[in-house]
């Protein structure tokens, strides 16, 4: 599958809300609100799929990311729908994050994720992530995340 990045755009929102609903249950995926003023922070940066060619192009993912003063990035999330799975996209997505995060000068990139999410955890440990720590019923619905790090040389 053929497909492109490119930074989101104002008139995205409502989409890329809408992919996270579908990627995350209840009690992970995020509230309106709350996208929104993830996507709007200072520092932060939503990179967006998309399939190509551009005149047909369809949304298929996007990652939100963080840098912050101490130089630790943060990936917020990353939603890729299931017919845009197994293309690499994903890998893109967060290596893309990654590299505008080195330029920011961070170091080292952080994360959460759903210990029931094992797709997610083999995703980032084949990216080099490690586990850090466990965070107790980090989730609205009660589950715990762990913590997953990496150092950017």
């Amino acid at each position: 599958m053929e497909f492109s990045l490119r930074a989101a755009r104002r008139e995205d929102f409502e989409t890329l809300w809408t992919i996270d609903q579908q990627c995350f249950p209840p009690g992970i995926s995020y509230s309106r609100l709350e996208l929104q003023a993830y996507m709007h922070r200072p520092r932060s940066f939503t990179l967006v799929a998309e399939s190509a060619p551009p005149s047909k192009a369809a949304t298929l993912g996007f990652i939100v990311a963080e840098s912050n003063s101490r130089g630790v990035g943060h990936i917020i999330t990353i939603d890729i729908l299931p017919q845009g799975r197994r293309f690499g996209i994903g890998s893109r997505l967060l290596t893309s994050a990654e590299t505008r995060l080195r330029t920011t000068k961070c170091h080292a990139v952080m994360l959460e994720v759903a210990v029931n999410n094992l797709a997610a955890i083999a995703f980032y440990k084949r990216h080099h992530y490690d586990v850090l720590k466990t965070i107790p019923h980090y989730y609205t619905d009660g589950v715990d995340a762990l913590v997953l790090g990496k150092r950017l040389a």
